[in-house]
């Protein structure tokens, strides 16, 4: 989870690290009870880059072209994100530029600290220039000397970048953060240094244990959902598209890959969700069947799903009662359409049955899942379910059946 700039500066400032007065500006009148001298400069609080060539980025002498400004900005898409705040922020003149970074290395599976003598660095050519130190053992002062040394930092900057390298650790470990990163980190003719920019991405699965980080959470899917055709999906890792196969999975490389297999066989992925984790905010504990369950229902909900694509893969927990919860799953859509094709005849029943219903198709791959495909391939009912063993072969079968189902309308 990424949090906006001056979410970010909230926490930098509760730390100690040097940021310049702000305010939080929710609607250009607001710059009427402005408390900070100018000029100032508004920024666009969006989670897309390149806010300064977009125009999401303006500097203001006066309170009459901080509004107008505003108004330009509050209605300026960056990235395809509209603001729903803009940050006023004192303007801070500087002779250098330096980058901070802290990040999780995934792979040494330790924290790295990163410094650039030089902010807004092109990742591609940064070369020689980008300093790292590895975070070993537990944190003292001296990994954040080392990094200042090696960035080529004398006399005083030294102590002055040093301390805030150790807040940034600080904050980075008391948050649970995937990343903190401060870019750029300004300082003035005098050797002050600034947090003119900061970054910020929180470890999703560590949100349960931070109140604070939850409230923000659940703010930011409450607002994604005022636009979201389901409600629920907050529940889940995953997206929502304008497709007719709905995809199902148990991690997000595997969603990922049948998406794009979908694609490239010329279907259109709709709902798609990850069902090896409930949502990092999600009170309550869950199980891999309450989640299958759920997403099922979700998918038989939307009435522009024609197919499920369900490709399980690997070693899940319950694995022996997939098959349980895709028969309950069907008999109970087999009663709810009982009423409404009741007056109908058998053939015609039948016909309406399958349109209603999404085709079910199921790739199981794994030891795992024997019982449960042998049960699947067993079942005989009116709607149709079709076990493969092969994700290409899955596939087709899902984009075939669309396909074939348009050419008859």
């Amino acid at each position: 989870m990424d949090l906006l700039e001056y979410q970010v500066k909230e926490w930098f400032g509760q730390i100690g690290i040097p940021v310049l007065p702000s305010q939080r500006i929710d609607h250009p009148t607001d710059l009427k009870r402005l408390k900070i001298p100018y000029p100032v400069v508004l920024k666009s609080q969006v989670h897309s880059g390149g806010r300064l060539k977009a125009g999401g980025v303006r500097f203001v002498e006066t309170t009459i072209d901080a509004i107008a400004a505003a108004q330009n900005i509050f209605n300026l898409p960056i990235g395809g994100d509209l603001p729903e705040v803009l940050l006023a922020e004192a303007k801070y003149d500087i002779e250098q530029e330096l980058y901070l970074a802290v990040v999780l290395d995934t792979a040494l599976c330790r924290p790295i600290l990163l410094g650039c003598p030089e902010a807004n660095i092109d990742w591609e050519s940064v070369g020689e220039k980008m300093q790292h130190v590895v975070v070993e053992q537990d944190f003292s002062p001296f990994y954040a000397r080392r990094l200042a040394l090696k960035m080529g930092l004398q006399g005083a900057l030294i102590q002055a970048v040093s301390s805030v390298i150790e807040k940034m650790y600080d904050l980075f470990i008391e948050k649970d953060l995937d990343l903190i990163e401060i870019n750029p980190l300004g300082i003035n003719s005098t050797g002050q240094v600034m947090a003119l920019n900061g970054s910020v991405r929180v470890n999703e699965r560590a949100i349960a244990r931070h109140p604070d980080i939850a409230l923000m959470a659940t703010k930011m899917v409450n607002r994604y959902n005022g636009n979201c055709r389901h409600q629920n999906l907050s529940d889940w890792d995953g997206v929502e598209l304008n497709g007719k196969i709905g995809i199902l999975g148990n991690g997000a490389g595997s969603v990922l890959a049948t998406m794009d297999l979908v694609s490239n066989a010329g279907g259109k992925p709709g709902i798609c969700l990850n069902l090896r984790h409930a949502s990092p905010i999600e009170p309550s504990p869950t199980t891999f069947r309450s989640r299958l369950e759920k997403a099922l229902l979700i998918m038989a909900a939307d009435k522009s799903i024609q197919v499920i694509l369900i490709n399980l893969l690997g070693s899940i927990p319950q694995a022996s009662e997939v098959a349980e919860v895709i028969i309950d799953f069907v008999n109970q859509q087999k009663s709810e359409l009982q009423p409404l094709t009741s007056s109908s005849n058998g053939s015609k029943n039948k016909r309406d049955k399958q349109s209603l219903i999404p085709r079910l198709v199921i790739r199981l791959a794994g030891s795992d899942f024997d019982i449960a495909k042998k049960e699947l391939a067993g079942l005989k009912c009116d709607i149709a379910i079709e076990v493969v063993d092969n994700l290409d072969e899955a596939v087709n079968e899902a984009v075939g059946f669309v396909k074939t189902a348009a050419s008859k309308k």
